[in-house]
């Protein structure tokens, strides 16, 4: 997207001057075949966990079940499981991304595109699709290989 670097740095100072902080929530969820759930914003390049920003007076857990509901038309049926909070210092500092583990939910169809969501997709942690971006590819692969974590994202 023309200028998505200028749109970025403008929201990224604006979130810094908001907050010294940021926080995000990430979900790993798995179908019964054991495809995992990406998805691709319109906004940004490449193919994510579902997940985004924790808003004030949300909770991980809060926001976790917002944006899988709203990215992915995903309903949370159990509790997640953290794997992890990871520090995003090179892409945005004083940003942290939790992922959670999501063994129990509940799916009534894809979503279609959206103003914010261009494709969500199930994908064999094997056969990613091109653009998967670096950081989802780690995580997947500390998981699916049973890896000890980075703590960076």
């Amino acid at each position: 997207m023309r200028g998505e670097w200028l749109v970025r740095k403008v929201l990224q100072c604006y979130w810094r001057w908001q907050r010294s902080l940021t926080l995000g929530a990430r979900g790993m969820v798995f179908d019964e075949t054991g495809r995992v759930l990406l998805i691709r914003h319109t906004y940004t390049p490449g193919w994510l966990l579902p997940g985004g920003g924790v808003e004030r007076g949300e909770t991980l857990l809060g926001a976790l079940r917002r944006e899988l509901k709203e990215e992915a038309n995903v309903t949370l049926t159990g509790p997640p499981e953290l794997l992890g909070i990871f520090s995003n210092e090179l892409y945005f500092p004083g940003d942290h991304v939790a992922v959670y583990l999501v063994r129990h939910w509940s799916q009534d169809s894809l979503p279609k595109p959206n103003l914010e969501i261009a494709e969500v997709g199930f994908f064999s942690p094997d056969a990613l699709p091109d653009g998967t971006t670096e950081a989802t590819r780690r995580r997947l692969e500390e998981y699916t290989k049973r890896l000890e974590p980075s703590d960076m994202w």
